[in-house]
């Protein structure tokens, strides 16, 4: 919301949150500029974006349809087939376009707020031919407008690849941070050796479980998949580590160094 208020001067934004403190806290931050009960803002509106956990989101998106006539409806939410679906048969579906921007910290509420957040990110937007194009273009326009690259795809490749790229880099940190908890209870020093290695690790198991829990399950089957790959590797590197193997244990980590160029390439693209 900051980047969008930066950006364009003559914007109006209306918050709905069930949280009194975060309403509060969006008024003080000027994320918003008046806070309005769900049904009474989503109709005034030409562009309403959802923001919610996922599931809270299978609920609210048929609901805010309901509620409009001819605005544009975008969420940011992390899966996309079941959001989807949800709607597949409804009359105002191609007002809604499905959207997902590849930013974010592991921080939650008004304040962590900060209108930098997605420049020069990336924004994912999915099925395009069931928007229409005239909604589908504005939330386009607006992505280029806000400093961010764009890309295309449907629902399932894009839940398919997330599963790799975010969900599964998410349930590593979530279980590094539970393993070093369950240690630390015996060994009360284990945090004094902790290095910034294991600090840019284990920053995503700050992340809002609110949030993930529900992404876990509505990617189910990616998910599963990604962790049964990832879940191999680890046999293998334990396999390699437990047979005093260096050479494959070499070979191993030189072939994972090659994701530095690819992120280089991707960050100057």
């Amino acid at each position: 919301m900051l980047a969008l208020r930066n950006r364009f001067d003559d914007l109006k934004i209306t918050g709905v949150d069930i949280n009194e403190n975060h309403c509060t806290k969006a008024l003080e931050l000027k994320i918003a500029d008046e806070i309005k009960p769900f049904h009474e803002a989503i109709p005034a509106a030409d562009l309403v974006i959802l923001a919610t956990p996922v599931n809270v989101m299978l609920k609210q998106l048929p609901e805010t349809l309901e509620l409009i006539d001819q605005s544009v409806v975008m969420d940011l939410g992390s899966t996309k087939s079941k959001l989807g679906k949800s709607v597949a048969n409804h009359p105002r579906r191609s007002r809604y376009v499905a959207a997902h921007p590849i930013a974010g910290t592991e921080n939650s509420g008004p304040e962590s707020a900060f209108a930098s957040l997605i420049k020069n990110k990336h924004m994912i937007l999915c099925d395009r031919t069931l928007s229409d194009p005239d909604a589908y273009q504005l939330v386009e326009k607006i992505s280029r407008q806000l400093e961010m690259r764009v890309s295309h795809m449907n629902s399932e490749e894009h839940d398919r690849h997330i599963a790799y790229v975010s969900h599964l880099s998410h349930i590593s940190s979530f279980a590094l941070g539970s393993t070093v908890l369950d240690k630390e209870k015996d060994e009360k020093s284990i945090f004094a050796m902790a290095g910034s290695g294991f600090s840019s690790t284990v920053r995503l198991a700050k992340s809002s479980s609110r949030m993930w829990a529900p992404i876990f399950t509505q990617n189910q089957d990616n998910v599963l998949n990604a962790l049964d790959a990832y879940i191999n590797k680890l046999q293998y590197f334990r396999e390699i580590i437990a047979n005093g193997d260096e050479n494959n244990s070499s070979r191993l980590m030189d072939d994972a160094n090659d994701i530095r160029r690819i992120l280089s390439g991707i960050d100057n693209s």
